[in-house]
């Protein structure tokens, strides 16, 4: 019996019935975590094991258990947890402890969660690879000498090892998703305006989200259930309706429009094919698959680095070592303060994207670039308008391949943008995506299948996602054979 590959049902369960204890089961993790190689976690939570103790003490007094009760939650490093060290991967926050929770957060300890760790990601979110970190790369649980992906990758990974039940990331522009998809989990960014942003230590406010990863759609689908709806400190949550916490999931009658420009240039060959074969099974049982096209969809890529570097130059403008941040003790003036502080806190690609856009906010060049980027976000808006008058969501790969060797793409930003192309467009439009494994590809490893919906659709993105699960047969029995 491997706890570590267990549903969230099944050791809800086990844990009703006494069979296994919450503190048992967050030792089995604990201990996978201390064998690890992986490099998923930045600071594990020293209270773990009280919380998990006292979620025993409530089953033996036979008290009624929240839905996450003494599961193991990992929570991305850029999520806010009081008490415990928040870094965003980057010497900037190296020492930074909140002093509260975030509103995710606070949900998680209400309905039970034991909160293990902090895991490991590329810094304030920038990047795909999970390599832009102060505390080294995430290493890919089906093949360590691969990227996780990122930036969320010590999150995915962690769920994918089995060293977390579930897990926390944030999806700027596939965050969640791309990972994901490259360690064979299932990965959800809600619409925006669904799940509280309160505590989340900003990127580029107008396109993260908070989201949810688990082994199974059930699983993900729960942890989303439990994080979404409002909250007070965030103006932007405006969800009047939560995702339901029951699945019931048919493919019969589903119109998925296959948009042609995210199955073109760049995606490979293998993917592509797996993923055509994933859409086609699922027409096999009663979905109709709708040809698109989205010509505005070429532009995305562009769009979104400059609208997302444009919100990071003015969110992380704070960071000046005497507000906030790391303060060099090498100064003599003020200026050289600020200069030292930034230079020493920020990493490569952080600085790059604050370089980017504080080039596109620039006077004389904001017309140029940040309003165009602007006006395309809302021509890419209005097109996935059109499209769902056709269908009811859109499929696409979620990543271009499969996870690629460690290194191999550090000194080519541009290389990892492009590859982008699948998953920027749900979040310039602020629309629920979801991504789940389909197959494999070089070496065995996972290829993703994403689903993009209307927006508030989760709960119908969770039915479909969950209806080819079962199908199927399981994601690692598809991981195995390459695919349905």
């Amino acid at each position: 019996m491997d706890l570590r590959k267990m549903t969230v049902s099944q050791l809800r369960e086990m844990l009703i019935s006494r069979k296994i204890s919450a503190s048992e089961l967050l030792s089995v993790h604990l201990e996978r975590i201390e064998r690890s190689q992986l490099n998923a976690y930045i600071t594990l939570n020293d209270k773990a094991m009280e919380a998990a103790r006292e979620i025993d003490r409530r089953i033996s007094s036979g008290q009624e258990l929240p839905p996450l009760a003494g599961l193991p939650i990992a929570v991305k490093d850029n999520i806010s947890t009081k008490g415990l060290r928040t870094t965003c991967a980057s010497k900037m926050l190296e020492n930074y402890i909140p002093p509260f929770d975030a509103g995710v957060v606070e949900k998680l300890r209400s309905a039970g969660a034991v909160i293990i760790d902090k895991t490991n990601m590329d810094e304030f979110g920038m990047g795909s690879s999970s390599e832009n970190s102060t505390f080294g790369p995430v290493r890919n649980p089906r093949d360590p000498s691969r990227s996780a992906g990122g930036s969320s990758g010590g999150s995915a990974a962690a769920v994918c090892a089995g060293e977390a039940v579930l897990a926390l990331g944030t999806d700027t522009g596939g965050s969640v998703r791309q990972p994901s998809s490259m360690c064979g989990v299932v990965g959800i960014k809600p619409t925006y305006g669904s799940t509280s942003r309160s505590g989340l230590i900003a990127f580029a406010s107008s396109l993260e989200q908070v989201g949810a990863i688990g082994r199974t759609v059930a699983d993900a689908a729960l942890l989303q259930g439990v994080i979404s709806g409002p909250d007070p400190m965030d103006p932007t949550c405006v969800i009047k309706v939560k995702p339901k916490n029951s699945i019931q999931g048919t493919l019969s009658g589903l119109r998925i429009g296959v948009p042609k420009e995210l199955f073109g240039e760049g995606i490979s060959d293998l993917t592509k094919d797996v993923v055509m074969r994933a859409l086609s099974f699922m027409e096999r049982h009663g979905a109709k698959l709708i040809p698109l096209s989205l010509p505005e969809l070429r532009y995305s890529v562009s769009c979104y680095y400059m609208i997302a570097s444009a919100e990071a130059a003015s969110n992380l403008g704070r960071y000046d070592g005497i507000r906030f941040g790391h303060a060099s003790s090498e100064h003599s003036s003020l200026a050289e303060l600020f200069r030292n502080s930034r230079s020493e806190g920020f990493g490569r690609e952080v600085k790059r994207r604050i370089l980017l856009g504080t080039y596109v906010l620039s006077a004389g060049y904001a017309e140029k670039y940040y309003r165009r980027a602007a006006s395309m976000r809302a021509k890419i808006c209005s097109g996935f308008e059109t499209s769902f008058s056709k269908c009811h969501m859109i499929a696409s790969p979620t990543a271009t391949g499969v996870a690629f060797p460690l290194g191999i793409k550090r000194d080519d930003p541009t290389e990892l943008y492009s590859a982008d192309i699948c998953t920027v467009p749900a979040n310039l439009a602020g629309l629920p995506a979801i991504s789940f494994p389909c197959g494999s590809g070089e070496g065995g490893l996972p290829i993703g299948i994403q689903l993009v919906g209307r927006k508030f659709a989760e709960d119908q993105l969770f039915s479909a996602a969950y209806s080819f699960e079962s199908l199927s047969g399981g994601y690692e029995q598809l991981i195995t054979s390459g695919g349905v």
